[in-house]
């Protein structure tokens, strides 16, 4: 895998004879990007029998070698921080996390550390080759702060790109666990309505006609009291979507602050348990493996503040 700051020979295979240049190396190189390929021989940092090729288009041909010049990552500023992650899965290309609540995924204003990057860059250490040059993991999705369960982060450029195009392609398999109000009538459907920034409150997202696709598969999985426990598919993934989605159809999620709209009864549940978060868990995750190419699938508990208002609940 590429660490940085060296060099890599990459030999141009028979299939890739008279395919562009960065093309050719990207197939030669797997954990590199055509991207980050691209920039590179730009730079004249790839060389063949000494001689720089500064043509990202010009033709490479079979049995050649090549010299790609890694310069070592630039490093993020961001701090590493040693903050405790539950891996579901990890090797040199990409990482699997199982997420706690309360854990803020990206440094933002108000949030420059103790996040997931954060804790990332330190579990990593040594072993991100760079996304774009950059030593940081590839975050290709996020989850609310709030929201538990599981995510996926890259490693170098080509996991990183192969991930994102996944998810732009809409092919990741990703399904909710959600403790909603009321009982959904009928038990199963979809919710097809765009979202976007609410014009009224920024802070907010809304359906909005204009507003990027959102498409979310509900399913209920256990009527409770007056509440149901419900599986939620994502066909696309947008900000808050199962939030927003649920909400629109008058079952929100308990404890959500945003969008909720609490029961008779169950703000004083959800008070007496503690509970101060939307009850919603990213409870399954499903996709190829963007370097090897196998299938791969997770799944992730409820956990233990979920499981305690689904027992107070269960009928």
């Amino acid at each position: 895998m590429d660490r940085g700051g060296a060099t890599i020979e990459a030999r141009i295979a028979a299939a890739a004879d008279g395919w562009r240049l960065d093309r050719a190396l990207a197939d030669a190189v797997p954990t590199m990007s055509r991207e980050r390929l691209k920039t590179l021989i730009a730079a004249g940092a790839v060389s063949q029998a000494g001689q720089p090729w500064r043509d990202s288009s010009k033709k490479a041909s079979a049995g050649q070698t090549f010299a790609i010049a890694v310069p070592p990552p630039t490093p993020l500023h961001n701090e590493a921080q040693d903050i405790p992650l539950v891996i579901a899965y990890e090797d040199e290309h990409l990482i699997v996390v199982d997420k706690q609540a309360g854990l803020v995924v990206h440094p933002a204003a108000g949030n420059f550390d103790g996040t997931l990057v954060n804790a990332l860059l330190h579990h990593c250490a040594g072993n991100l080759s760079g996304i774009g040059g950059v030593a940081r993991p590839g975050i290709v999705h996020r989850i609310d702060k709030d929201t538990s369960g599981l995510m996926i982060a890259a490693k170098s450029d080509r996991a990183h790109e192969g991930l994102a195009k996944q998810f732009h392609d809409h092919s990741i398999d990703r399904r909710y666990r959600a403790i909603v109000g009321g009982i959904p009538r009928p038990s199963s459907g979809t919710v097809d309505a765009p979202l976007a920034r609410s014009p009224q409150n920024r802070k907010k997202i809304a359906i909005v006609q204009g507003g990027k696709r959102a498409v979310t598969h509900f399913t209920t999985l256990q009527p409770l009291r007056d509440a149901a426990l419900v599986e939620c598919r994502l066909e696309t993934g947008r900000t808050h979507q199962v939030r927003v989605h649920m909400a629109s159809i008058g079952h929100a999620l308990l404890g959500d602050p945003v969008y909720g709209r609490n029961r008779p009864g169950q703000k004083t549940l959800l008070e007496t348990l503690g509970f101060r978060r939307q009850a919603l868990h990213a409870a399954y995750l499903g996709f190829i493996h963007p370097i090897n190419s196998n299938a791969l699938a997770f799944e992730s508990r409820m956990p233990a503040d979920m499981q305690e208002l689904f027992s107070e609940l269960h009928v």
